[in-house]
């Protein structure tokens, strides 16, 4: 129901900014995948200062979505706000390329802090019998280091950044420590590596607050056609850590800490016309 609601807005959004020029085709397309991710933080969604989203709740991951390249400007107020002059993050202006798949996510800083970012995903093509596993680390929490036989494999990921992995296509064994450590707060835990397929992971929320979350997109056909926008899908995994897990920060090969919103977004009027 989110997600239809979401595509309608933007559908909305899109049909009012570019008025009656021709349609974008497909090579003029961008892919966008929204989520959002801050705890204890519903919104209305604002974008070009018209409301779009009504009560946007956390947790609620949709797209993607294919979008004309240009720029989308979103605002995020507390919901039923008159108008978006006092919002709780932005206005932020997303600029989107043509043929190029995002993930947008306006999350917590390591401190707790709301902010956003801008993920572009990695939908080069892989090599035969290959997947790739992407793990984003956007939450409140410190850096981590993702572990496979015992061993590092990525070291030092803080917020907001991300790590890319190129692995043979099965599952992975991996396990979660903190930065320059080896001993496990979560996991080892099976990944699934699926070939031709773009996996992220990420772990929302607050690790002091004990409501870190985990949410896994996936996005396909990276062994396709190289002039497609690759899009994918999206599937929020509602689960919270308890209590006594605060550096249990990840799941798995990857899982990292991310507290994502993601925007929902209109072209702006400056790019409206043909």
């Amino acid at each position: 129901m989110m997600r239809s609601r979401i595509a309608v807005g933007l559908a909305a959004a899109a049909l009012a900014t570019v008025g009656f020029a021709a349609p974008a085709s497909a090579a003029d397309e961008a892919s966008l995948s929204v989520l959002h991710g801050i705890p204890d933080t519903p919104v209305d969604v604002y974008v070009n200062g018209a409301l779009t989203i009504d009560d946007f709740q956390p947790g609620d991951l949709a797209g993607p979505l294919a979008l004309p390249a240009g720029d989308y400007q979103v605002a995020l107020t507390a919901p039923d706000a008159a108008d978006a002059s006092a919002p709780v993050l932005g206005p932020i202006t997303l600029s989107l390329a043509a043929n190029t798949s995002y993930t947008a996510v306006a999350h917590l800083t390591e401190a707790g802090a709301p902010t956003a970012k801008l993920f572009t995903n990695d939908t080069s093509t892989t090599t035969a019998g290959e997947g790739r596993l992407t793990v984003r680390h956007v939450a409140a929490a410190p850096a981590v280091d993702v572990l496979a036989g015992g061993a590092a494999v990525i070291e030092g990921l803080t917020n907001p950044n991300e790590a890319t992995l190129n692995l043979p296509a099965g599952t992975v064994s991996a396990a979660v420590a903190l930065a320059g450590t080896t001993d496990p707060v979560l996991g080892p835990t099976d990944v699934n590596v699926a070939e031709g397929t773009l996996t992220i992971v990420y772990a929302w929320g607050s690790a002091a607050d004990s409501n870190l979350a985990l949410a896994v997109q996936t996005v396909d056909g990276l062994h396709g056609n190289p002039n497609g926008v690759n899009t994918g899908s999206a599937g929020l995994v509602a689960e919270e850590t308890g209590a006594g897990s605060m550096p249990a920060l990840l799941l798995a090969g990857g899982l990292l800490l991310a507290g994502g919103i993601t925007v929902v977004v209109r072209r702006r009027a400056a790019h409206a016309q043909s």
